[in-house]
């Protein structure tokens, strides 16, 4: 259920090429995209994750989720995708946002580990290796951080846009959640039970979705671990930048208010 309106979405699903369900049975590791209109791109990032994911020891899949695209991008990841192994390409029939893609995505996954990255790999794939690190070392969850002091910029994001995501980061220290450095880095591992667990209960379809993530960790008691990431802007437009924070800010609004709410309901049960 999605807050503000938004309504459960309507998916049509692929029938992945080699996936069954005993393949399902041996994968450990899932890696969750979330896409909008990458038809022209977005094979070369399942290409990428594809080649690191073969060199792994254990059962891996890619899971991608189609938010309504209008250009193709769905027939482009299963064409992409048509002999890598197993794969879900999720195709929504319209657009609710990143936060719905990524809840939908984590609970069709069937990992014990499952990862979810941005579509232009902003943050290599690579680095999943230091998540899973962090992991067996006994996190719930792992975190990628570009304000950690030994996290890699290689190519910063334009001035406007890391002046607005560090104003948000502040607003989310004074009114929500304190203790993170960068709640917005679209690079988060989860162990499969706090994966469910967390994004079952998430109500955040957009782009404000992951201080709820985080929100939720606190609230349900699981290990968040901080890691420094790698990171190459992608250059987003100008436009999308503007709609989209103000949308993250109506996002902000309403995960405090829920978050003061269950608080208190939880104070009075005591």
């Amino acid at each position: 259920m999605f807050a503000e309106g938004h309504s459960k979405p309507n998916f049509v699903f692929s029938v992945p090429f080699h996936y069954n369900a005993r393949a399902a049975m041996s994968i450990h590791l899932s890696v969750v995209i979330p896409t909008y209109n990458k038809a022209t791109r977005i094979a070369a990032s399942l290409d990428a994750v594809a080649a690191y994911l073969a060199a792994k020891p254990f059962g891996t899949e890619i899971v991608v989720v189609d938010d309504g695209s209008a250009d193709g991008t769905a027939d482009a990841a299963r064409a992409a995708l048509a002999r890598r192994g197993p794969f879900q390409v999720i195709r929504r029939d319209h657009n609710l946002g990143k936060g719905a893609s990524v809840r939908e995505g984590v609970l069709a996954a069937a990992g014990e580990i499952i990862l979810f990255c941005d579509d232009d790999l902003s943050t290599p794939i690579d680095e999943l290796d230091k998540a899973l690190a962090a992991l067996e070392a006994g996190a719930d969850v792992v975190i990628g951080s570009r304000a950690h002091p030994d996290a890699e910029i290689r190519v910063r994001q334009r001035r406007p846009r890391e002046w607005m995501g560090k104003a948000f980061n502040l607003l989310v220290r004074l009114f929500v959640l304190r203790g993170y450095r960068d709640t917005q880095c679209g690079f988060k591992a989860f162990r499969r039970e706090a994966a469910h667990d967390i994004f079952s209960r998430l109500e955040t379809a957009g782009f404000g979705f992951d201080v709820e993530v985080l929100v939720l960790c606190r609230d349900l008691g699981y290990l968040v671990v901080e890691i420094p990431v790698v990171w190459c802007d992608a250059r987003p437009s100008r436009l999308r930048m503007f709609k989209g924070s103000w949308g993250m800010l109506r996002d902000l609004r309403r995960i405090r208010r829920q978050a003061r709410l269950d608080a208190r309901l939880r104070a009075g049960s005591r």
